[in-house]
């Protein structure tokens, strides 16, 4: 169910009531919940340990910028600890986020009044005791608390979200993205915006934001829209809105890709209007390869260890992306045909490479490497499935035969007839009758037809414990209503695997699942067909998204001449570290300094850890951990990407390093001391535990980013310090980058600010004490929009970041902090 999400978050809130006058005992479930999931539990005050929480900061832990994964790995745990009958939702429509580095509903301790928490609670235990019971009395006292939390620090909209989670049917979140959409005419009566307009400038006190929250209530009990209720409305905002974003996104493309397969979009086209605009894949292919005049040696010429036909494979990845465009029509099984836009197109590299971007955004996958997720939103990826191939894979022989996976209900015609799930679920009831919910039926259709990808890995299952194949799959969802089996609903599959093997614990009982965001269950399975193939297992290509030196200067702001200079450095040195102010883009600059090497946003080759003081040699190598029998070896993380690395020598690869001073580094790193200089590399040492000889491969490149302005780190170990070249970062405001950036935004009060930070760095840099490394770099002001900036943004960098850093920095010199907090304030008045 798409949002199911709202009966676990509403009862865990009930919950949590329990807990208004025994924080303690919840602060010690919290640290249960983070142990329980092996987790560090994330800063939650300015010291290490929590001294208190409210609820909605508690919400907050799994409503932030972290993986699905995580998300449900933490909301397990919590059922479990806290007694949440509610399912654990799988699915996070609807749901607003917090950013990271706001993720509390109060200042810290530092900044807060003594009673600013209790208040929070007292607003908490007010909203539901409103939305339980909607009186004149139950608003008073849910007013009176609203307005004194209103003005409490840290607040701001984030007070709208919190309400929103509690009690998602009751109250409206009015994040950045329902504000803009709910002031469309188009989505909300025209009277109704007016009526509103004014009141969600700003964040609105209690007797407005019941007001806007009562209109826009009525509105959608009203039944004229698509949503009728918030959840629907908060998903429907993002949904919109993203709509819009990647519109931007292809309208401002001005570079063409160099994606290979690209080439063949016009030839494709043209073969089937030659063959009267219908034609079989084979047949297809024998008309490109007569216009081209293909030679034997490209029409034979194979990829990879498993001699993948080259041509056979870059054809199917242009005819899925003209699919998605509108150009060919995959109705038909087994027929290739065009649409009238496609015997009219005119195919120019240009409009390719609209095609080849656009079809990246709408089928961009973010299942994220081992270790911290790295993907941009542009970056396609695999995903694993269960997949059961009829009952007790009684299909497993013929499907394999055949080349397909395949799944029944052909009761209920094409699956892509229907517009979501709740869509096929209705038809299951109408057909099939009886008193079940098919919802499970549903979710795994839809998925069949929807999410699943070319390039996504299969894994078969017989019953329970057992596992008899895996394949890739190598088509889109294809509707074959002349089967006489029954499995209409098919894909074509690469069958790299038959034979079997034991499951690693109790499978699920659905016929389909998708097991990607459980990284260690992934890996696990993985396992499980090394070295155990019916020949050498080579994956379907994954074309990922061209990335130049071009791109790195247009989205980092650094000099070209510096640029060149830092990859002269690393590809000499091997490992660099990259150092700077807060604020200099550190992290963003070193994976697109990966990329621009690469030449692609090939996430597979790029992984990022961050080093803290609990991290350890069994982390990055490998030590003994805690298993089901006892105690196992495991593998760490930098020994894993170099196994990966090591088998793949003609690529780079890239291991990103962040906070790498805060780390014991002479633990972590251990005898990888000698084998990281670029010229041991390739030389084998004994490892600690395993007694295996390891070398550090020749194409791999450490990044580690430091920030300079950390006075509370000791300095570097020699030994490591030279063998890293280091980079100092500087802000970046005088590039030409970040000028044309001040340029489009257009705005007098940002220009102020601007100026007055680059006249701080003036006197920062001068200050003995402090000095360039000091200085506040330009990332606090990136990724602001002309039509969004306003004053009470920039209010929030100035306010939350610059002052707090200043005060950070002049801790002696309370004087020198209030005359540039002033100055700072001063521009955005």
């Amino acid at each position: 169910m798409q949002f199911d999400w709202t009966d676990f978050y509403s009862e865990l809130a009930t919950k949590l009531l329990s807990f208004k006058n025994n924080r303690k005992q919840l602060i010690e479930k919290i640290y249960a919940v983070y142990t329980d999931v092996g987790m560090k539990v994330p800063k939650l005050e300015s010291g290490d340990a929590i001294i208190d929480i409210d609820p909605f900061t508690f919400f907050g832990l799994f409503n932030k910028g972290i993986t699905n994964a995580n998300r449900i790995a933490i909301m397990k745990s919590i059922s479990s600890i806290f007694g949440v009958v509610a399912k654990v939702p799988e699915n996070f429509d609807g749901i607003p986020v917090l950013n990271n580095f706001k993720a509390t509903f109060y200042g810290f301790k530092e900044d807060r009044k003594a009673d600013d928490i209790d208040n929070i609670w007292n607003l908490f235990e007010a909203a539901i005791r409103l939305a339980d019971n909607d009186t004149e009395e139950s608003r008073a006292e849910f007013s009176k608390w609203y307005d004194l939390v209103h003005d409490q620090f840290c607040i701001r909209w984030n007070i709208t979200i919190g309400l929103y989670w509690v009690r998602p049917y009751n109250y409206i979140n009015l994040d950045s993205r329902n504000r803009w959409y709910i002031l469309n005419a188009d989505n909300m009566p025209a009277e109704v915006v007016e009526s509103i307009k004014k009141k969600v400038s700003k964040v609105p006190y209690a007797a407005d934001y019941l007001f806007i929250n009562d209109i826009c209530n009525k509105v959608l009990e009203a039944g004229k829209y698509n949503y009728k209720n918030y959840p629907e409305l908060s998903y429907s905002a993002l949904m919109i809105s993203e709509q819009v974003n990647q519109g931007k996104t292809a309208t401002g493309a001005k570079k063409t890709s160099s994606a290979e397969f690209l080439r063949w979009f016009k030839p494709l086209i043209q073969a089937l209007r030659d063959l009267d605009g219908s034609a079989t894949p084979a047949e297809a292919r024998a008309k490109i390869i007569e216009n081209e005049h293909l030679s034997d040696e490209e029409v034979n010429a194979t990829r990879g260890k498993n001699k993948v036909n080259k041509l056979e494979n870059e054809l199917a990845f242009a005819r899925t992306y003209l699919v998605n465009a509108g150009y060919i029509d995959k109705s038909v099984y087994g027929r290739w045909i065009l649409t009238e836009a496609g015997k009219s197109v005119e195919m120019t590299d240009e409009l390719a490479s609209e095609i080849f971007k656009n079809g990246i955004v709408s089928g961009q996958r973010k299942q994220p490497p081992k270790g911290t997720a790295i993907a941009d939103d542009d970056v396609d990826t695999v995903h694993y499935w269960i997949y059961a191939p009829g009952e007790n894979s009684s299909m497993w022989e013929s499907f394999y035969a055949e080349g397909i996976m395949a799944i029944a209900w052909g009761e209920i015609g094409n699956l892509k007839s229907f517009d979501s799930k709740d869509a096929m679920k209705s038809k299951m009831k109408e057909i099939f009758k009886g008193n079940v919910s098919y919802k499970n039926s549903a979710h795994a259709t839809w998925q069949f037809a929807n999410e699943m990808k070319i390039g996504d890995i299969i894994f078969v299952k017989k019953g329970l414990h057992q596992l008899v194949g895996r394949g890739v799959v190598t088509s889109d969802y294809e509707y074959d209503i002349e089967r006489d089996d029954g499995y209409v609903n098919i894909r074509k599959v690469n069958w790299t695997h038959k034979g079997d093997w034991t499951y690693p614990g109790p499978a699920l009982i659905k016929t389909l699942t998708d097991i990607t965001p459980y990284t260690d269950y992934v890996e696990k399975i993985n396992t499980l067909f090394e070295g155990d193939s019916e020949g050498e297992v080579e994956d379907v290509l994954i074309n990922y998204p061209v990335y130049t030196e071009s791109d790195f200067l247009d989205e980092v702001f650094m000099p070209e001449e510096d640029y060149l200079r830092l990859v002269g450095v690393l590809k000499a040195k091997k490992n660099i570290i990259l150092q700077g102010a807060p604020g200099v883009g550190k992290t963003f600059a070193a994976k697109r300094l990966a990329y621009s090497i690469m030449g692609v946003k090939d996430i597979d080759r790029v992984m990022m850890v961050q080093f803290h003081q609990s991290y350890s040699y069994e982390d990055f190598i490998m030590g003994f951990r805690p298993s089901s029998n006892g105690f196992e070896l495991k593998k760490g993380a930098f020994y894993n990407f170099c196994k990966k690395a090591e088998i793949d020598s003609d690529n780079d690869y890239f291991f990103i390093i962040d906070e790498i001073n805060r780390g014991n580094l002479s633990k972590i790193f251990g005898e990888l001391f000698m084998l990281i200089e670029n010229d041991k590399r390739g030389i084998e040492l004994q490892l600690l535990y395993s007694g295996e000889k390891f070398a550090v491969p020749a194409n791999v490149h450490i990044i580690g980013m430091m920030n300079t302005a950390d006075r509370s780190l000791a300095m570097l170990d020699y030994a490591l310090r030279r063998r890293f070249a280091f980079f100092e970062l500087k802000p970046g405001f005088e590039t030409n980058g970040f000028r044309e950036y001040r340029m489009s935004l257009d705005n007098e009060k940002f220009n102020k600010l601007i100026s007055c930070v680059e006249n701080l760095n003036s006197v920062i840099a001068a200050d003995e004490s402090l000095g360039e490394g000091f200085c506040i770099g330009h990332s606090y002001f990136c990724n602001l929009e002309a039509e969004k900036i306003d004053e009470q943004c920039l209010y929030s960098v100035v306010e939350y970041e610059l002052i707090p850093l200043l005060k950070e920095y002049w801790f002696d010199e309370p004087i020198k902090v209030k005359d540039w907090s002033n100055n700072l304030r001063s521009t955005i008045k």
